[in-house]
């Protein structure tokens, strides 16, 4: 019924409380696709072999990564290990898809925990829900919140969207979703498409596309994942989960939807006229998109131009119904500090304005 998606490279350290997670699920009708991504680390007992003593010196190297998953296969039927060159995240990713048999396909990331009850809950949901395409659920932060405060952050406010709705809106401030949270319908992919490799997050994207396709997405209020927070973690490491990747491949999507709800459309008028926030809104001109004005609080700002255009007070935006206005305004509090503002003047979400940072 399930197939358990789990890309693998060099992660022999964390893989056993992943695949035991998995293998402890009250939902025992699943197949977990271990898709080892050409790991090259050694064993912990020697330079060659499995654990529990050396190879023949003639004998092939085998990685520790490999060997803790055929340990695994060979104990429990459900666990399918599929080994491929090193290409990276989208090449596994799409590896597993091809291979999987499953009615529903589930993330898992090899340093992270499931609780027993997740895949459980999760395909109920979508079986009760057939308008529903994808559901994730809540997750706990597994890292240090000293030392990995924005990704503590980001993680809470992902917390917060679970209905279709705040799920929809919420794509253009952040991604929604917590990838290795989530279960999906298999059609899906056959409908509207696997992940793309580009200079993109590939999650990201994904999410954008499918939103953008009508894929209704829905998050469970219980917190059933454990995200940890590994100093090699890919979002930290690889340059396609760059900040401004993250804004190039939105303002593509957001383009699109602002053709479509914007009664406005093209114009839209720019929360913010900083720099940083400038250089990010104007991703959007190559996508058809004009900024007539940006609208600030800096009194070095008001009533000049800058970039070609002006700068006016927030307090001097148009009423509800007159513009449609677009927030960049980043920074910790940032956002809701616009969202308290617009909402306070009258501005509804998705009619008159979006976050977008």
């Amino acid at each position: 019924m399930i197939s358990v998606l789990l890309p693998v490279h060099n992660a022999a350290a964390t893989l056993p409380d992943a695949l035991d997670s998995l293998l402890r699920q009250s939902f025992t009708d699943l197949e977990i696709i271990a898709v080892d991504d050409g790991s090259d680390d050694r064993p912990e007992d020697g330079p060659r072999g499995t654990p529990g003593g050396p190879e023949p010196p003639d004998a092939p190297e085998t990685s520790a990564t490999r060997a803790v998953l055929q340990e695994y296969a060979r104990n429990d039927r459900r666990v399918r290990v599929l080994g491929i060159k090193h290409g990276g995240i989208v090449q596994a990713l799409n590896h597993g898809l091809t291979a999987a048999g499953g009615e529903y396909i589930a993330r898992m990331d090899a340093d992270d925990v499931s609780h027993p009850e997740r895949l459980q809950k999760q395909v109920d949901f979508l079986r009760q829900n057939p308008d529903v395409g994808l559901v994730a659920c809540r997750a706990a932060f597994g890292g240090s919140a000293e030392h990995a405060g924005g990704y503590k952050r980001h993680l809470d406010w992902t917390n917060t969207l679970l209905t279709q709705e705040r799920i929809s809106l919420g794509r253009f401030r952040e991604s929604p979703l917590v990838h290795p949270t989530v279960l999906f319908r298999k059609e899906l992919v056959h409908r509207f498409g696997v992940y793309r490799d580009g200079p993109f997050p590939e999650d990201y994207e994904l999410w954008l596309r499918w939103l953008s396709l009508g894929v209704r997405m829905a998050k469970l209020p219980e917190t059933f994942y454990v995200w940890n927070d590994p100093p090699h973690r890919l979002s930290r490491t690889h340059p396609r989960y760059g900040v401004r990747e993250f804004y190039a491949v939105k303002a593509a999507y957001l383009a699109k939807w602002l053709a479509k709800h914007n009664p406005h459309h093209p114009r839209i008028m720019v929360m913010g006229a900083g720099r940083i926030t400038r250089r990010r809104a104007e991703m959007l001109l190559d996508h058809g998109v004009e900024i007539t004005a940006w609208l600030d609080i800096d009194p070095c700002k008001i009533n000049r131009r800058v970039a070609g255009r002006p700068v006016i007070h927030r307090d001097e935006a148009p009423s509800p119904g007159r513009a449609f206005l677009v927030s960049y305004v980043a920074g910790h509090g940032g956002a809701e500090d616009i969202e308290h503002f617009l909402r306070g003047r009258g501005y509804l979400p998705g009619r008159d304005y979006l976050l977008a940072a």
